[in-house]
């Protein structure tokens, strides 16, 4: 098969495209032929080396994908042949990422993708969509009628975690850098979208809301004091990424609120919360609540290009298609 691997970490030019052997579905695994990777921030950030593991021999990158199951190993029983899925973390603890024409991983990573999604529309899900659920607490029933504030709407956590959240019956506010991703995230169905470099933008925030029942943050730092205004006993503030610099945290504010901070990994959720967030996302991809953001296409030997592309701040989702 065609595929894409790196052999050890660096800069995207480690990355190369090889003919390589496909790999036949083990015990509990499947193999998927591949219609589209998925390129998130966490693909460049593990083959840069950020997180300090080294391949063992070879690793192929993207934990996102979707395609047609076309073999399964022994002890499946949940996959079938010919299904078609979308795929989450297949290159966690697993060489073979979706950036080929095929993939082997856990069949317990894949999800039947309904005739009425696209796949394109499945493989953005994965990391930003489960990342998105469970921010937000895996729990759509909790959020009928709450306030919840996304951080950076226009991104692709920030984009499912309003559609997630609108499909639930919340009243969504986000926060945002420009125009064009304010109509994004309006796309998305946020009630109010605020450009935060804009003179009064906590007070439009305020006047939505005066308190967050939720907050999906993505620079808590940047945004602590905006989320402590917005903050009171109860309020949620789900952190799922990092910033360049550690901050410092105000621990007798943020005690005074009475607020709950929590930190999302999703490679470590636990496999309640896995489930919940999965189930939640199944729904509304049956209802139809979940959509594509705009796609960027890059062709398999231009995976190199594409993390690139991401890594510079694309809007909107970047795929490879093998």
């Amino acid at each position: 098969m065609k595929a894409v691997l790196y052999r050890y970490t660096g800069l995207s030019s480690v990355l190369s495209f090889e003919q390589t052997e496909t790999p036949k579905p083990g015990p509990g695994e499947v193999r998927v032929k591949i219609a589209c990777s998925g390129v998130n921030p966490t693909d460049w950030k593990i083959r840069s080396g950020l997180t300090g593991n080294q391949p063992d021999g070879f690793q192929i990158p993207h934990q996102d994908g979707s395609g047609v199951i076309d073999a399964v190993g022994d002890g499946v029983t949940e996959r079938e042949i010919g299904q078609r899925v979308w795929l989450y973390t297949a290159a966690y603890a697993n060489p073979y990422g979706t950036a080929a024409e095929y993939c082997v991983l856990p069949a317990e990573r894949t999800v039947v993708l309904p005739d009425s999604a696209s796949y394109e529309l499945g493989a953005s899900l994965g990391v930003p969509a489960l990342t998105a659920a469970h921010c937000l607490g895996g729990n759509p029933s909790a959020l009928r009628g709450a306030n919840v504030l996304v951080a950076g709407g226009a991104g692709a956590v920030g984009y499912y975690a309003i559609e997630l959240a609108k499909h639930a019956g919340a009243r969504v506010a986000t926060t945002v850098s420009s125009a064009e991703k304010e109509r994004l995230a309006k796309t998305a169905g946020a009630d109010l979208a605020v450009n935060y470099k804009a003179p009064g933008a906590l007070e439009k925030l305020k006047s939505f809301a005066p308190q967050m029942d939720y907050i999906t943050e993505v620079a808590f730092g940047a945004n602590m004091e905006t989320d402590l205004a917005l903050s009171a006993p109860g309020t949620v503030i789900a952190i799922y990424a990092n910033e360049p610099t550690d901050p410092i945290l105000p621990i007798r504010k943020l005690m005074r609120t009475n607020a709950t901070i929590r930190f999302v990994m999703l490679y470590t959720i636990t496999k309640h919360d896995l489930n919940q967030a999965i189930a939640w996302i199944e729904d509304a991809l049956e209802q139809d609540a979940l959509s594509e953001l705009p796609i960027h296409r890059f062709s398999l030997e231009k995976t190199a290009e594409a993390q690139d592309f991401v890594q510079q701040g694309a809007v909107g989702k970047v795929l490879v298609i093998p």
